[in-house]
């Protein structure tokens, strides 16, 4: 897949012969089913007027400046999100930084500097809930009004259900963190996948015959603590691995803090410091506590075999 074009200002856009230019504008945590609508009906406008297509997210989510003690765990780190929006096919993703300034700004203010930005916006499409502006006093309806007076379509697309419910960032992770993984997906419309930066653990896993990279998913939502199936893809390359979610109780029995840790079968080489990318498949068992690192030792060796086993 090729790296979609992320900008830092409109200033950078492909622009060609000043076309107009339709945004869709969201953060947009997780690509769910419900933002992927918003952006896929922003393209069809774009493509049928001859206009570019760009996305609007920001580069962390606004409670990180505006409430800090409210930020919600994420379903995806930045890059998995500017991944996701760039596999829908945009000219550009504009990455705003969400700073105290920004976050400062009326509506009214906010709505002005998109103009200064893009000065032949033709429409906006944004999901039906959508808020912006200092304290969040913007809604659909003054973007719409806004629009009217500055000279562009707003669009504000209802939300999409499933199973009588809305779908949503919220029902994801609630779904995630109940290890209801198979609805997460359906929501998501793709598998779930949880990613983090490879940091350096003890060496356990390697001495034991099955190492580990160690993920650090700082700020995400994660599912409950067990041992999955997994898969993950290093340079093109996929390959099956068992994930394990938890406090390692046969190591440190009284720990709370949880741990990624994924082995991914048959990989040669180094990982740290790289961000990679786990789909989480099915659970294999719960965590528990073993007599020996021994015995625990055989458990992964049975883990590994059953997803060997698994084609």
């Amino acid at each position: 897949m090729a790296e979609p074009l992320v900008i830092s200002s409109p200033g950078a856009l492909p622009r060609r012969d000043e076309q107009p230019v339709c945004v869709a504008l969201g953060f947009f945590d997780g690509v769910h089913l419900g933002h992927q609508q918003v952006i896929r009906q922003m393209l069809a406008e774009a493509r049928q007027h001859d206009s570019l297509g760009v996305v609007i997210t920001f580069d962390q989510h606004p409670n990180t400046v505006v409430a800090p003690q409210r930020v919600p765990p994420l379903l995806q780190t930045l890059s998995q999100k500017l991944r996701s929006l760039g596999a829908l096919g945009p000219d550009a993703i504009w990455l705003m930084r969400f700073d105290r300034a920004l976050s400062r700004l009326s509506p009214e203010q906010f709505v002005q500097q998109l103009r200064e930005g893009l000065p032949r916006l033709r429409s906006v499409y944004v999901g039906a809930n959508f808020r912006f502006g200092h304290r969040r006093a913007g809604d659909v309806a003054l973007l719409q009004a806004l629009g009217q007076r500055f000279g562009f379509a707003v669009h504000g697309l209802s939300v999409l259900a499933l199973d009588g419910s809305v779908i949503s960032s919220t029902r994801i992770r609630q779904a995630i963190a109940t290890g209801r993984l198979e609805a997460a997906a359906q929501m998501l419309g793709r598998p779930y996948a949880l990613a983090g930066r490879v940091v350096r653990g003890d060496g356990l896993g390697r001495q034991l015959g099955f190492p580990t990279a160690n993920l650090d998913t700082t700020g995400l939502v994660l599912p409950p603590r067990g041992v999955y199936a997994a898969r993950c893809e290093v340079d093109q390359q996929a390959y099956r691995a068992v994930l394990n979610i938890g406090t390692r109780p046969t190591i440190t029995p009284h720990a709370q803090t949880w741990r990624v840790e994924v082995h991914l079968l048959d990989f040669t080489g180094e990982l740290y410091d790289r961000e990679i990318e786990v789909v989480v498949l099915d659970k294999l068992r719960e965590e528990q506590r073993f007599p020996s690192l021994e015995a625990l030792r055989q458990q992964i060796e049975a883990d590994v075999a059953r997803v060997r086993a698994d084609r």
